[in-house]
């Protein structure tokens, strides 16, 4: 198999449990070079956790994840750190320092690795443009409103360069005008790049409108991976249920995200 051919990102059986519940239970995923693919399930089914596993965040039980054919957890973590240097990620809640001005929020990742002050600022202030925010380089993060900040987030995420993008629910909290922002620069930086992106939502329009692919989560596993425009077609009674929004079906809804985030907690 060419280079070209392999997957930008590859899960292979990957398990994690905390305490006596397990969370993934032998999950399988492949992202291809390019392409975008939304983890979709309910509330407490594992896909942070997934994200997380493949951040190095969190250490799996067990299982692969190869990017570009490499296994990154049989890495050094030295080497894996220098190797997070492609990948950028958006976290729900923004995760901005408030004690750094937004330019200096932006670049964050282009200081520590040396860039010099003038060069990162000019970074930051482009990629602020590209994502719709003029001159508010020198404001604080307690002075932007909420689609401000998360779009300050986005441009950090890309101003690196990074050719892996993680999102995780990138419209949480936002009202449908704001979602509708932050899904077309996902759109517009996948399109543009060409980077290679993996998200988790629970907004399905969100999902249908930044992937190539819808992958279901549900009892430790990835259940079915369809094309995203097959979303309103596949039969799946699973992914039937969650689409629709369904208590009653295949899904057994009783308590599970809370189980696991207890478990989680513990």
């Amino acid at each position: 198999m060419s280079n070209q051919e392999l997957p930008r990102i590859s899960i292979r059986g990957l398990c994690k449990r905390f305490g006596d519940k397990i969370i993934l239970d032998g999950a399988d995923l492949d992202i291809m070079p390019g392409k975008s693919t939304t983890v979709i399930g309910m509330s407490g089914t594992g896909k942070s956790v997934l994200i997380k596993c493949v951040l190095g965040l969190i250490k799996p039980d067990s299982g692969e994840i190869l990017i570009d054919g490499e296994n990154w957890l049989a890495l050094p973590e030295h080497e894996q750190l220098q190797r997070m240097q492609r990948v950028g990620m958006l976290f729900q809640g923004g995760a901005l320092f408030d004690s750094l001005s937004v330019w200096e929020n932006v670049a964050f990742s282009l200081l520590r690795h040396g860039t010099n002050k003038a060069e990162a600022r000019q970074r930051a202030i482009e990629v602020l443009e590209w994502v719709g925010l003029h001159e508010i380089e020198d404001k604080m993060p307690a002075e932007l409103s909420g689609g401000m900040a998360k779009r300050v987030g986005l441009a950090r995420t890309i101003c690196h360069k990074p050719d892996i993008v993680f999102f995780d629910e990138p419209t949480t909290g936002l009202d449908p005008i704001m979602s509708d922002v932050i899904n077309k620069l996902i759109v517009r930086l996948h399109k543009d790049s060409g980077t290679t992106i993996l998200s988790i939502t629970h907004d399905m329009k969100s999902a249908a409108m930044i992937s190539d692919r819808i992958a279901l989560l549900c009892n430790g596993h990835i259940h079915r991976q369809i094309p995203a425009d097959e979303l309103d077609s596949d039969e799946d009674p699973m992914l039937r249920q969650f689409i629709e929004g369904r208590a009653e079906g295949p899904i057994n809804c009783s308590n599970w995200g809370r189980q696991i985030e207890e478990a989680i907690q513990r």
